[in-house]
C-alpha cells in the first residue's frame, strides 16, 4: 500500500521468486550496510578479539579506511549530518532534534539517488531509531516487520514491544537485573538458537537478500541498518558460546584517566563512572564486553548472509558495498560505558568500501569522516551535484588508495548550540568544550588518550591550528523535539509544534 507520500510500504518481505538480471550495466548498484554503536572492534581494524569473518572478507575485496571518523557523537544528529551531508553546525541539529521538521526540502542521500535514476530499498535504522524520525521520502520500498512499528511512528527498536524474542530471564545481565530501567545500556543476553530467524535484525537482512535476489530494470539503492550491538546486548547464544568468557580481555584502563581534565568534565564523567565500578563490584566487566562481542559476530553473520547472496547473483561483479557505524561506544576506558563523549572510542568507526572500480585489500591511514558518504556517491554514480555538501569525495582514493591525503576533521558535540566540538587527525585531537575548557592529545605517543596537554605552553601553536578547522559560527538549535508532537497517520507520520 501507499502512504501519503506515494512510498510503497512493505508489510514482508516474502515475494514471488523472480529471475534476477543484471540492470544498467553502465551504473552500479549500491548496497549499505549499517551498524549502531560499532567502533573499531572488528578484525580489519585490528582488533584481536571479535570473530568478524565476513567484515574481514569484505575488507580484503575493498579499502579500509582506519582512521574514520563519526560526524556526531549520538545517533540522531550523527546519522542526520550523514544522510544529508551537512553538519550539526549548519543545521543546528545537535542532539535529538526531528531534522524533517526543520528542513523539509533539504535533499537527503536516497533523494539524490532517486533523482539519479535509481530505485531505492530501505530496511531498520538509517536515521535515528525512535518514532518519527525516519525519512520515508523516495524509498520505493521501506521494510516494516509488522503494524506495531508503523503505529508508533516506524519506530526502529521494537524491544518494549510484545513480538521480539528475549533472553531467558529476562532481564538477564545481573547489572540491569539490580539497577533497574535506568541501566538499559548494561542489558545483556543471549537468544534461544531456534528463534533466529525472529529477531528483527534477521529479517532485515533477509529483507535485503531479497531485493538483490529481484529482477531490476533499473541500478538500486539498498540499505538495510542493523541495531545491533546497540543495547540491550541481544544475540543468538551460540555467538555467546564463540567467546569464553575465562578468555575475555579487557580494554585498557587507567585509574586516574579523569584527573587531568577539566573540573566540570571531570566531575560529570566521575558520576558515570560508578557504572563502571559497579560492574567491577558485581564482577561483570568480561561478561558486559562478551555481550558487544556476540552482537558484533551476530552482525557479522547478517553481512555474511548478504555477501552470500550478492555473490550468488548476476549483480555481483556490478555492486557498491559500503559498511559503517554511526558512532562508536565505550567499554569502560575513562570511565564510561556509552557514547556522546569527544573521544576517540566514542567517535572512530569502521568505514569499508568495495566494488567495480575500488582497489582491494587496501587500508588507508589518512582521516576521513562519514559525512564523505554523500559526496563519494555523487561522484560513483553519477547523483545530482548537491554544491552545500559539507564532506569529501573520496572517489579518487577508492580507485587509488595512494592518492590519500592527511585532513583535520571536525567532530560536533550534543550540547545544543554548539557548545563543544573535537578535531581529529592521524596526529592530534583537539577537544573544546562550550565554557572554554580544552583537551589535547597526542596521538602518535598516547593513542589511548590518557595525557591531556592542552596546557602545556608549547602546544599552543598547535591548538591554535586545529580551531581553524572547526567553523566560526555555529548554528542556533533546530526545533527541540519537547517542544513538537508525533501524529501518527496510518502508516506515515507527522510533527507539529506542542
Amino acid at each position: 500500500m501507499k502512504n501519503k507520500y506515494g512510498i510503497l510500504i512493505v508489510l514482508s518481505f516474502l515475494c514471488p521468486l523472480v529471475v534476477p538480471v543484471v540492470a544498467d550495466e553502465g551504473r552500479p548498484n549500491v548496497i549499505m550496510f549499517v551498524m549502531d554503536d560499532l567502533g573499531d572492534w572488528i578484525g580489519p581494524m585490528g582488533h584481536k578479539q571479535a570473530i568478524t569473518p565476513n567484515m574481514d572478507r569484505l575488507a580484503k575485496s575493498g579499502v579500509t579506511f582506519l582512521n574514520a571518523h563519526a560526524p556526531g557523537v549520538f545517533c540522531a544528529p550523527s546519522r542526520t549530518a550523514i544522510w544529508s551531508g551537512l553538519q550539526a553546525s549548519t543545521t543546528g541539529c545537535y542532539a535529538n532534534e526531528v531534522f524533517r521538521y526543520d528542513y523539509p526540502d533539504v535533499v537527503t542521500m536516497q533523494t539524490a539517488f532517486k533523482q539519479g535514476g535509481y530505485n531505492n530499498y530501505g530496511a531498520g535504522k538509517l536515521y535515528h531509531h525512535r518514532g518519527g524520525y525516519v525519512d520515508l521520502k523516495d524509498w520505493d520500498e521501506y521494510y516494516s516487520r509488522g503494524p506495531a512499528m508503523r503505529d508508533e511512528g516506524w519506530e526502529m527498536n521494537g524491544y518494549h514491544q510484545s513480538d521480539p524474542p528475549r533472553p531467558e530471564p529476562y532481564p538477564y545481565s545481573p547489572y540491569f537485573q539490580k539497577y533497574g530501567s535506568g541501566a538499559g545500556h548494561l542489558e545483556w543476553g543471549p537468544i534461544a538458537n531456534d528463534k533466529e530467524e525472529e529477531m528483527f535484525d534477521v529479517m532485515r537482512a533477509n529483507y535485503i537478500r531479497d531485493v538483490i535476489k529481484r529482477e531490476h530494470d533499473k541500478p538500486f539503492f539498498a540499505a538495510v541498518g542493523l541495531y545491533i550491538p546497540h543495547y540491550p546486548n541481544y544475540a543468538p547464544q551460540k555467538y555467546f558460546d564463540m567467546y569464553d568468557l575465562d578468555d575475555i580481555e579487557l580494554p585498557a584502563y587507567k585509574e586516574d584517566d579523569l584527573d587531568d581534565l577539566a573540573p566540570n568534565v571531570r566531575n560529570r564523567y566521575k558520576n558515570r563512572a560508578k557504572q563502571h565500578q559497579q560492574l567491577i563490584d558485581m564482577d561483570c566487566l568480561k561478561d558486559a564486553v562478551r555481550g558487544q562481542l556476540a552482537c558484533i559476530t551476530f552482525a557479522d553473520a547478517m553481512l555474511g548472509r548478504i555477501l552470500d547472496t550478492l555473490e550468488e547473483s548476476p549483480h555481483k561483479d556490478n555492486t557498491i558495498i559500503v559498511f559503517w557505524s554511526d558512532q562508536g561506544f565505550h567499554h569502560g576506558e575513562k570511565g564510561h560505558w556509552g557514547k556522546e563523549t569527544l573521544w576517540q572510542r566514542t567517535t572512530r568507526v569502521p568505514f569499508i568500501w568495495a566494488g567495480p572500480g575500488i582497489s582491494k585489500d587496501q587500508k588507508v591511514k589518512t582521516t576521513v569522516s562519514l559525512i564523505d558518504l554523500y559526496p563519494t556517491f555523487a561522484d560513483l554514480c553519477g547523483l545530482p551535484k548537491k554544491e552545500d555538501l559539507e564532506g569529501v569525495s573520496l572517489a579518487s582514493v577508492l580507485k587509488d588508495p595512494s592518492t590519500a591525503a592527511e585532513r583535520s576533521i571536525f567532530i560536533p558535540h550534543t550540547i545544543r548550540g554548539g557548545g563543544g566540538y573535537a578535531v581529529v587527525n592521524s596526529d592530534w585531537r583537539y577537544i573544546q568544550y562550550g565554557d572554554g575548557a580544552e583537551e589535547l592529545y597526542d596521538l602518535k605517543k598516547d593513542p589511548n588518550e590518557w595525557d591531556n596537554i592542552a596546557d602545556e605552553p608549547e602546544r599552543k601553536s598547535i591548538i591554535e591550528k586545529l580551531r581553524k578547522t572547526a567553523p566560526e559560527k555555529f548554528a542556533a538549535p533546530a526545533t527541540p523535539r519537547s517542544e513538537l508532537n508525533l501524529i501518527v497517520e496510518g502508516d506515515s507520520f507527522r510533527w507539529e509544534k506542542k
